[in-house]
């Protein structure tokens, strides 16, 4: 499991190390000491999850968990509350803002990797590293391996990641622009079509499999990953 996590944290020695044990864990930290700089740098890249306290100078942390269940391009971003304010009103308030979770300060790396890990497999499947199976087709990430009816797949680093994200968010159609968010990075500057490209790479290579047949397209809408018979 490896997942981009943005800690909202303004006390230099918690984000530090906070940070320091998602590292330990395998995950990829990035920091912001307030509201303000975690906005900048959410506009620049999405994360996979935001560990955000409560309590920060300016903008709150409540406050920032509202902006940001608020706008389309991040209400999916799994958020969890890291705070010392522990009364059930206070973890009521968190949850109603949009947090997945509520993590009550003091607490041990291990019940934050294990709250991390468990937010992951619910709300963003693709950053959980788990192994996906749909059909026969089956799709390894910590090994990078993907196989049809127990036949090796050869598929570039995109179709991979392409693959991937469809497997965990089966049967939801996508756009071509949330495919270019969630697969290549909203900081990447590409043209829609480019997921079409991808696309016709992924089937030809599923092809020999018959597993090609699973990613439909969506007239007008994008792209799906499903076991059922096109309509």
């Amino acid at each position: 499991m490896s997942a981009t996590i943005l800690i909202v944290e303004d006390e230099a020695a918690i984000r530090e190390l906070v940070a320091l044990n998602l590292q330990q864990a395998g995950h990829r930290p990035v920091v912001a000491a307030s509201a303000e700089q975690a906005l900048a740098m959410v506009r620049e890249t999405l994360p996979d999850m935001i560990l955000l306290d409560w309590m920060l100078p300016g903008i709150s942390g409540v406050e920032l968990a509202r902006r940001l269940k608020a706008d389309a391009r991040t209400r999916d971003v799994p958020i969890i509350m890291l705070t010392a304010r522990g009364d059930e009103q206070d973890k009521i308030t968190g949850l109603e803002t949009g947090a997945d979770d509520y993590i009550t300060k003091p607490f041990s790396p291990r019940e934050m990797n294990a709250r991390i890990k468990a937010v992951l497999r619910r709300r963003a499947p693709q950053a959980a590293g788990d192994a996906v199976e749909m059909k026969g087709l089956n799709l390894d990430p910590a090994t990078h391996r993907v196989s049809g009816d127990g036949h090796p797949i050869e598929l570039g680093p995109t179709e991979f990641r392409l693959l991937h994200f469809l497997m965990t968010h089966a049967e939801r159609v996508h756009s071509r622009a949330q495919l270019l968010d969630q697969v290549w990075g909203n900081h990447v500057f590409v043209e829609d079509r480019t997921v079409d490209v991808h696309i016709r790479r992924l089937r030809l290579a599923l092809q020999a499999s018959g597993h090609d047949t699973l990613i439909q397209t969506v007239r007008g809408s994008g792209y799906r990953l499903s076991a059922r018979a096109e309509e």
